[in-house]
């Protein structure tokens, strides 16, 4: 019985004129100046800053005689009105404001000067503070167009009640608070960021009853425990804010036109009825949190896990005699946006039909100088000099799309839109996905991919001058035993969700990290940040570019198109993550979930597939396409249970943590709900896949 397959490693022309013209015109300079002309404004998506910026990318893209479309759409997205959180009442001990006591230097004080009287005491009255502080050090801080921090999607609501600390907020937190006896109804729940993604925190604190949520950075997760903070340093300060969608919903994409596209004309579901959130959720920096947290009287954390790293003791609850007060007003609407898509055309006949697509979204929650533009910046590089290159006479034989996606920050809507409009050709046409979101932050090279492509991504690796595969933050496969590595598979958090889970094509996601500190979704995501603490060399930008290109040319390159789809490489990765699911699941004090034999069946139809597919893997046309076939197996119409918009039964976004991913994700979910009959049906589901996968494996040579 196979545990891994593993194919003859694909040597191919890692010295291709295509390849080696596209490298030499990728210039580190130019990555600057793309910066310079993509981060000079703050850009929200549906805001006239927005317009601007898809003009600019519609513009550039043309001037490298691209064929460009700007793909309008009308999502339903949300923008902030106003935001208020105050102090109305507090301990007789405790002083208004507590903030002066901390020191300066280490990043905890310093009211800003944006909001409306912060750290003013009015009829014992404290406002706090929703704006990061303006920096003379960085002057683009003070840019007019920049907002007080908000959540997307918040209900619009004012409410008053006392406080109850929920630690990340995630489902175990408030288990953890029911144990204890904590009741969160009528209260402002108080959660710090980290371990999920923020829309799920405040569905939680929403289900158990709360009436207000507040997120905030705490300092041990991103902020003066981490090291210097901006402008000294790159980590955030104590008015930094992040910003973010509170969208909850089981499918990304515009909230009202789930699996259609969001035209001018579209039937939109009612907003009222779709789930968004009803109470307001509003985020802090840890300042503002401090005046809070320093003021609870309550019993005190009983787990070590749930302090934090302000220098004070964490407390369950602030008691009945500390009163916080959240309003915040936001506008709900179907606005105007686009999707900035530019072609260049293959050498092929009718360029050889197939298409490569590469993606980056271009909105942002301020300048977005890193999120996303350490990544569209990489977008625009590669288009130029591919370009450049095709001038030159070295032109991929498949066509490249090079695409900047809106809307993103509110919930992968752009990128969605234009996948849900356009399953069917991609299906048929489209080789591989690669995403760019945020993809320069350091120097150390990771990824991740599908495992049809992974290879690519390896190959590319020892193709590209300076890049030790080595190097690459490559992800061991659960239950892989043979001690080879792979990229990690592809799950959730960007643009390439639509693509890998609902239209089934192979994606892969690169960039690098290891810069210290982080400006994420904050007023302070700067050029000026940017520079100063990732580099103003560029050379993090570059490496990812090269790797790209790399990618890209193998993908376009026809001699290189059956290399691509590896469903062998699939099948063996599933058939490892079944054995560690069963594994676990015996494991299981309560016993295992489902009937034995259908283990069995599930496991031996999928070892059998690969093992028929790794036996006659090859390069021509017909083994190409059949694989495209077996890697679209995988694709369910019904999609997972309780979210139908997942359709990839090999892979989707982690339930309990929008970023993360889950492999087989309908067994997966089955077992942790310990439902029988869906294991059953999910292992039957298995087992088709791996039959039918193992008939589409072309016939061994005799």
């Amino acid at each position: 019985m196979l545990v891994a397959h593993e194919a003859p490693t694909h040597q191919g022309d890692d010295g291709a004129p295509l390849l080696q013209g596209v490298l030499s015109k990728i210039d580190p300079a130019s990555l600057s100046t793309w910066h310079d002309l993509l981060g000079a404004e703050p850009h929200v998506a549906g805001t006239p800053g927005d317009l601007r910026e898809i003009e600019h990318i519609a513009e550039a893209f043309s001037a490298m005689g691209l064929k460009v479309e700007v793909d309008r759409f009308y999502p339903y997205l949300a923008q902030p009105v106003s935001a208020v959180v105050e102090i109305v009442q507090a301990p007789s001990d405790a002083p208004l404001p507590i903030e002066a006591e901390a020191e300066q230097g280490a990043g905890f004080g310093g009211a800003s000067d944006g909001a409306t009287n912060p750290g003013r005491r009015r009829r014992g009255v404290l406002a706090l503070d929703l704006r990061e502080k303006n920096l003379a050090e960085d002057p683009t801080t003070a840019h007019p167009g920049l907002t007080f921090g908000w959540n997307a999607y918040s209900g619009s609501g004012d409410a008053t009640g006392e406080v109850v600390y929920a630690n990340y907020g995630l489902p175990l937190d408030f288990a953890r608070l029911r144990e204890l006896g904590v009741d969160c109804r009528g209260k402002i729940v108080l959660i710090r960021y980290g371990g999920a993604f923020r829309a799920q925190k405040a569905a939680n604190a929403e289900a158990a009853g709360a009436i207000a949520v507040l997120l905030y950075t705490d300092p041990a997760d991103s902020g003066v425990n981490k090291g210097p903070v901006y402008p000294d340093g790159g980590w955030a300060n104590a008015t930094c804010i992040q910003r973010g969608t509170v969208n909850p919903l089981p499918y990304p994409g515009d909230p009202l036109t789930p699996h259609v596209p969001a035209t001018k004309e579209a039937i939109r579901l009612d907003a009222a009825t779709v789930g968004l959130p009803t109470i307001p959720v509003q985020p802090l920096g840890y300042g503002a949190a401090r005046e809070i947290i320093g003021r609870m009287r309550g019993a005190e954390v009983p787990d070590s896990a749930w302090q934090g790293g302000l220098p004070m003791p964490y407390r369950l609850t602030g008691g009945s005699d500390l009163k916080v007060r959240v309003k915040v007003e936001q506008r709900r609407g179907v606005c105007e946006t686009a999707n900035v898509i530019a072609r260049l055309e293959g050498s092929g006949e009718a360029h050889a039909l197939d298409t490569v697509i590469i993606g980056c979204h271009h909105d942002a929650w301020g300048f977005g100088a890193a999120d996303p533009l350490a990544g569209t910046i990489v977008l625009m590089e590669v288009a130029k000099a591919m370009s450049e290159a095709a001038t030159a006479g070295h032109r991929p034989v498949h066509d490249i799309l090079f695409c900047a996606w809106g809307a993103e920050e509110y919930g992968i809507i752009g990128s969605t839109e234009w996948v849900e409009a356009r399953v069917p050709w991609l299906q048929e046409h489209a080789i591989a996905y690669i995403n760019l979101d945020m993809a320069a932050m350091g120097t150390q090279l990771g990824s991740s991919a599908s495992p049809s492509v992974a290879d690519i991504v390896r190959h590319a690796a020892a193709s590209v001058p300076g890049v030790d595969p080595s190097m690459t933050a490559l992800a061991e496969v659960e239950g892989d035993t043979t001690g080879s590595f792979r990229p990690s598979p592809a799950g959730g958090g960007s643009d390439h969700v639509g693509f890998v889970c609902y239209a089934g094509i192979p994606s892969i996601t690169l960039g690098t990290h290891g810069a210290p500190g982080t400006s994420y979704h904050s007023n302070y995501d700067t050029v000026a940040w940017y520079r100063q603490v990732v580099g103003d060399d560029y050379a993090g930008a570059a490496l990812v570019a090269r790797m790209c290109a790399a990618i890209a040319c193998r993908c376009a390159d026809g001699s290189e198109a059956a290399a691509v789809a590896r469903p062998d490489a699939t099948l063996g990765v599933a058939f490892s993550r079944l054995a560690a699911i069963r594994a676990r699941s015996e494991a299981d004090p309560r016993g295992l979930v489902g009937v034995q034999s259908d283990w069995d069946s599930a496991s031996s139809a999928l070892d059998s597939a690969a093992s028929a597919w790794l036996a006659t893997l090859g390069e021509t046309p017909e083994i190409a396409n059949r694989a495209r076939t077996a890697e679209l197996l995988w694709l369910s119409v019904a999609g997972l249970p309780n979210r139908e918009w997942y359709r990839n039964l090999f892979t989707a976004s982690d339930r309990g943590d929008g970023y993360g991913v889950v492999l087989l994700p309908g067994l997966t979910e089955a077992v942790e709900d310990r439902d029988e009959e869906r294991v059953a049906e999910s292992l039957a589901q298995l087992r088709r896949i791996g039959d039918r996968a193992r008939d589409l494996a072309p016939p061994t040579a005799p």
